[in-house]
């Protein structure tokens, strides 16, 4: 990519090499990368299995729990030691999005948190305002607190964090109801045909097709096409030629429940400076705060 090309009177200005933090979820993986890696790498946002969108699977052999979650172990937790050696700055994600932890995190060695979820439902995000208030009158004034961790619903691989909402693809009908298909195909791999020909791959697309390229069509099971969901969760989703309309499927951290702090029963909004307050008050301002 050459900046030029797009921005010709930006050709004559020095142009800055942008930092790189990798998305990492052990020191072992970090290690790995900063090893390996053929450019610098300044720092490294380290993801717990709690955190909001995709989650690393777990080690060792996969198991999954009485609701079909994956099962983290400690063989999952962070080696803050291991990390600290590194000598590379480190922001802690999942699970992170308050000030104890805040500080907890600075004390363990790292630099700060990085928090999705929290802003994700604010006035200024750009998730469908009828989604956002939907979720948080849900979450304010009902007692459910759990965010499923799905193992087959992204085409990745990777377990996907999944808000059940209703009238959208967490709801198993709607899923079933809508036509498979990959007509976006942000997440397909390259797949090599016997012929020795390049072809592009998604487990979300129809199972037919799939199979014909050289998949198993068992793996398409359960997947679900984010490309469409997630740009449906921003208002941007398509009505396909076949008169459908593509629906969200939401994703967000495991505790929702902090919706609790900002908004009271009943209500429907806050902003990103109530959750900055938050995040950044001191810990008498916050005694007593669910």
């Amino acid at each position: 990519f050459d900046p030029a090309v797009v921005l010709p009177r930006a050709s004559s200005r020095p142009l800055r090499r942008p930092q790189f933090l990798a998305i990492v979820s052990s020191a072992v993986l970090a290690q790995h990368l900063l090893g390996k890696s053929t450019g610098k790498v300044d720092g490294f946002v380290v993801e717990g299995p709690t955190a909001g969108g995709h989650n690393a699977p777990p080690r060792g052999r996969p198991q999954l729990n009485e609701q079909g979650e994956p099962v983290y172990s400690p063989k999952d937790q962070l080696d803050f030691a291991q990390m600290n050696r590194l000598g590379v700055p480190y922001w802690l994600a999942g699970g992170f999005g308050s000030p104890e932890r805040l500080r907890e995190a600075q004390s363990l060695g790292a630099v700060g948190i990085q928090v999705g979820t929290p802003f994700a439902f604010c006035d200024e995000s750009g998730l469908n305002d009828e989604i956002k208030r939907n979720v948080i009158e849900h979450w304010t004034s009902s007692k459910e607190e759990h965010v499923f961790t799905d193992p087959v619903a992204s085409p990745t691989g990777f377990p996907f964090k999944v808000v059940p909402v209703a009238g959208t693809l967490s709801e198993k009908s709607v899923y079933e109801s809508r036509p498979r298909r990959c007509d976006l195909g942000y997440l397909r791999s390259t797949f090599v045909r016997p012929d020795g020909a390049v072809t592009y791959v998604c487990p979300a697309e129809p199972e037919a097709s799939y199979a014909k390229k050289g998949g198993d069509a068992g793996d398409c099971s359960g997947r679900k096409c984010l490309c469409n969901a997630l740009l449906a969760n921003v208002g941007l989703g398509q009505h396909q030629h076949d008169g459908y309309d593509e629906l969200p499927l939401l994703t967000a951290g495991d505790d929702l429940t902090w919706l609790r702090r900002f908004v009271k029963p009943g209500g429907h909004q806050y902003s990103a400076r109530h959750v900055l307050a938050y995040l950044l008050a001191r810990p008498e301002e916050t005694a007593g705060t669910p």
